[in-house]
């Protein structure tokens, strides 16, 4: 039966759900259950993270499982990788993205390397969650959105739901999986609610989705710009242009055959990307699709991107920093 969820939500229902089908997994992260052994901030239920994502799971499943971290990321995700190495299932919540660079070692050198360097017979299992993104007003220490930074790395998988429907079924997915997964969860859209069915279920990696049909631009987005992709396609149809908008959902592994046969039909192709312009995800895609499909374009591809700089502060730079459906709607208008 389907109801109504938010992205968090969905989520928390998702680990839930697989804590109680599985007693080997756990969770592990910065005020994750709310200040254990601290009387002045320990609270019953948990504060689930800087945005009560995993809110409520310490009364359900107990301390020993739902476990408040130090302030220090090379240590609690160097135990994760300890954990899923001796058969656990570690789920960890590192609270923004942008501290993966005090523990990058852990990731880049071992998590990412150990099922490689151990000839197969150890799987690394663990989930490694971060939020990421702008437009909260948080500076460029707290919004960057950097999926690229984890793609580029061989053996590690990368999850970028755009809804709560995917956002569950992605999160089944990444627990079950015997690869360590980064999921990646932006913080614009963890308010955002959609229908979702109670049961488990699981979304497959590398497969992405046609969120709306169209004839004459493809249009990819990733995260919340799949969102404004699909606002810039409304607009686009009321000046007669036809858009078809995909959701790669993960982009390690990237469904390449669903892009290009899109672009084949097109002609034209549109990528809406808010990591940094530089050797970023719409630069990979642009490469690719030049490769494999060069000779059904009718234009040249084209990039929505920010500015290769840090995220403002100021609330109306961020903004102008951000890409959005505008300026998706001016940038295939200016190409056709």
């Amino acid at each position: 039966m389907a109801r109504t969820l938010s992205v968090k939500d969905a989520i928390n229902e998702a680990i839930a759900q697989e804590m109680s089908r599985d007693p080997s997994i756990y969770i592990m992260g910065e005020d994750i259950a709310g200040g254990a052994g601290n009387p002045r901030f320990e609270s019953k239920s948990g504060l689930g993270g800087a945005y009560g994502v995993t809110g409520g799971l310490v009364e359900r499943f107990g301390r020993g499982r739902v476990i408040d971290a130090p302030i220090s990321e090379t240590a609690f995700l160097g135990m994760g990788l300890g954990a899923a190495f001796a058969g656990l299932r570690p789920i960890i919540e590192i609270m923004y993205a942008d501290f993966i660079g005090v523990c990058y070692d852990q990731l880049l050198n071992q998590i990412a390397k150990f099922f490689f360097m151990y000839g197969g017979k150890k799987p690394v299992p663990l989930v490694l969650r971060m939020p990421c993104g702008a437009g909260f007003r948080a500076g460029p220490e707290h919004s960057q959105t950097l999926y690229p930074l984890f793609a580029s790395i061989p053996g590690l998988k990368v999850v970028t739901p755009s809804n709560a429907f995917d956002a569950k079924g992605l999160m089944v997915r990444a627990i079950r999986d015997n690869d360590p997964v980064v999921f990646l969860e932006y913080k614009r859209l963890y308010l955002r609610e959609c229908e979702v069915p109670e049961e488990g279920y699981e979304i497959p990696f590398g497969k992405a989705v046609v969120k709306r049909a169209g004839e004459d631009v493809t249009i990819v987005g990733v995260h919340r710009m799949v969102n404004e992709a699909m606002t810039a396609a409304e607009e686009l149809e009321e000046a007669g242009i036809s858009a078809e908008v995909i959701d790669p959902r993960t982009i390690s592994p990237l469904d390449v055959d669903t892009i290009l046969e899109s672009v084949r039909k097109t002609g034209r192709l549109v990528i809406a990307d808010e990591s940094y312009p530089r050797f970023s995800l719409a630069s990979d895609i642009s490469a690719i699709v030049c490769e494999r499909a060069f000779a059904h374009l009718k234009a040249p591809i084209a990039r929505v991107l920010p500015p290769h700089t840090h995220i403002p502060f100021s609330a109306g730079l961020e903004d102008a920093w951000s890409p959005d459906s505008k300026k998706i709607v001016a940038c295939v208008l200016s190409n056709r």
